[in-house]
């Protein structure tokens, strides 16, 4: 969740961590979050699984509790109260259950959510970015902030967001203009910043 006057002890015990944790390393956080409590936060360029250690430092750091969405299998078992302790928020999958409408839904029943996703989908190179995020935050009416690692510069953090239009070819093109010059771990594992053309 987003941070707020109400923070928790705990959060903010390890927000302090994570900024000493940047600091010692050598990395700047950036703070350009949405001035609101509810927003989808994507995480770009995704080219190595040591992105997910650095996105949790980020987090921590800016105070935002990590969330995400998973098949609502992942959830069951022992498996359970550890994946939603980690963030997890579980959803149905199937023909008659639509992941976008599920998760729009637990945006608007929520007062403060922040939803990560990494539209990359892989941390290999992906020809095309899955459009899932965008159409949440347009059916939720959230922004969309632009979370980045960028390895040449240790810089990270949220470096801006926007409200989805419906144009998203307009929208997308702001995404791709936000990352460009932005380097993962991994530059060759980079694609193009654009979602599949609808047929």
């Amino acid at each position: 969740m987003g941070m707020t006057s109400s923070q928790k002890p705990s959060l903010r015990f390890w927000q302090r961590v994570a900024r000493a944790l940047a600091s010692i390393t050598g990395w700047t956080l950036v703070d350009n979050r949405p001035p609101v409590e509810k927003y989808i936060l994507i995480g770009a360029p995704h080219t190595t699984n040591w992105d997910l250690y650095t996105a949790l430092v980020v987090m921590l750091g800016l105070g935002i509790r990590p969330r995400w969405v998973g098949k609502e299998a992942l959830f069951n078992g022992w498996q359970g109260p550890i994946m939603r302790f980690l963030g997890g928020i579980p959803v149905k999958r199937g023909v008659s259950q639509n992941f976008v409408a599920q998760t729009v839904e637990k945006i608007n029943a929520s007062d403060e959510l922040v939803i990560t996703i990494a539209p990359e989908g892989t941390r290999k190179r992906a020809d095309y970015w899955k459009s899932g995020f965008y159409y949440i935050a347009l059916g939720a009416n959230v922004p969309i902030a632009m979370g980045f690692v960028d390895y040449p510069a240790k810089t990270c953090g949220v470096g801006g967001y926007f409200t989805p239009t419906g144009d998203i070819e307009a929208d997308m093109k702001i995404l791709a203009d936000f990352y460009t010059g932005i380097h993962g771990k991994y530059p060759e594992n980079q694609g193009p910043v654009r979602i599949r053309p609808r047929v």
